[in-house]
């Protein structure tokens, strides 16, 4: 049987026509299409192949292993201190929690990219009366749903929220993932968003985009501002440039170790100079990365007010 709740399997449709879909013995099948997504450990696989770079067997597989190995073992790396840091996103959450929860006694909210609990979010998450249904492409001990944000397996109008975190950097078409997310919210509905700026390449193949300020405000054009701003500073930009032009000397990956070490050891203290940076206009030109949070307008946002939107320094 599916982990999808009753209420929300209602709203379940094929990523492929957009059609209802049945829930069968250990599948959904499409009622138009007839297309088969299979139930694999439980997580439904709602991949529709001809427009997404995964496939529903390469899922079902990783479904298939995640249950059956052993918690993965702590990495050296996770006694380092980390040169990245979010000082943003706990804030931005309990603010997006209370817009939602002013629309709706008990809000619904999709989480795209929720394999495992985004950064900040245990601000969020406290709220018992928010009802998240948590999807990604592979498999996470919060993932409810395998499903690809170019094509969401749900009905127009569903949901009253959509998070978003450090996902949109990791998709081929962003312009389309947020177009999904503009369709499957209420009128009204509510978006948070955090996409990098200045990072270099982090999950090898799997990373296509960056936006500044002004970009990721265009991502967003049919939804009207809340907030937005930096969510990470340009101290971890200057650290995780620092780090990546001494990776960029040597393919040994032995000396790769060492450099990741060195530079998290000497480096990391950098993050914290950005509590005194993130509301400065330099910020904009050089922060690490941006939040958005916007709710769901019919109105489209004119290149030429976008402009008038720039907040930072010649």
């Amino acid at each position: 049987m599916s982990v999808i709740a009753a209420d929300i399997a209602t709203s379940l449709r094929c990523p492929g026509c957009q059609a209802p879909v049945q829930e069968r013995p250990n599948k959904y099948l499409c009622n138009q299409c007839q297309a088969i997504y299979p139930v694999v450990a439980g997580i439904p696989v709602f991949i529709h192949e001809p427009r997404s770079a995964f496939t529903i067997k390469e899922c079902a597989n990783g479904l298939t292993a995640a249950a059956s190995s052993s918690p993965a073992p702590r990495r050296w790396r996770d006694c380092l201190p980390s040169i990245s840091g979010n000082h943003g996103s706990e804030a931005n959450f309990e603010e997006f929690a209370q817009l939602l929860l002013s629309t709706s006694p008990r809000p619904r909210v999709l989480v795209l990219g929720g394999r495992i609990l985004g950064t900040g979010m245990e601000a969020f998450v406290k709220h018992a009366e928010i009802e998240l249904v948590e999807t990604d492409v592979c498999p996470g001990p919060r993932v409810k749903m395998i499903c690809d944000a170019h094509d969401v397996p749900f009905a127009d109008g569903t949901f009253d929220g959509v998070i978003i975190q450090a996902v949109l950097e990791h998709v081929c078409d962003p312009w389309r993932c947020v177009e999904e997310i503009h369709r499957v919210l209420k009128p009204q509905g509510l978006v948070y968003a955090e996409t990098p700026f200045i990072q270099q390449v982090h999950g090898g193949a799997w990373d296509f985009t960056r936006f500044t300020d002004l970009g990721h405000r265009r991502l967003f054009r049919r939804f009207e501002q809340v907030s937005r701003g930096a969510c990470c500073g340009p101290g971890m930009a200057l650290a995780w440039s620092f780090q990546y032009f001494l990776l960029s000397l040597t393919e040994n990956k032995w000396l790769r170790g060492c450099i990741r070490i060195g530079t998290e050891l000497t480096t990391f203290w950098l993050k914290n100079v950005d509590h005194f940076l993130m509301h400065t206009r330099g910020t904009q030109d050089a922060a690490s990365g941006f939040y958005f949070i916007g709710r769901r307008s019919d109105i489209i946002l004119s290149d030429r007010d976008l402009i008038k939107e720039w907040r930072g320094i010649i």
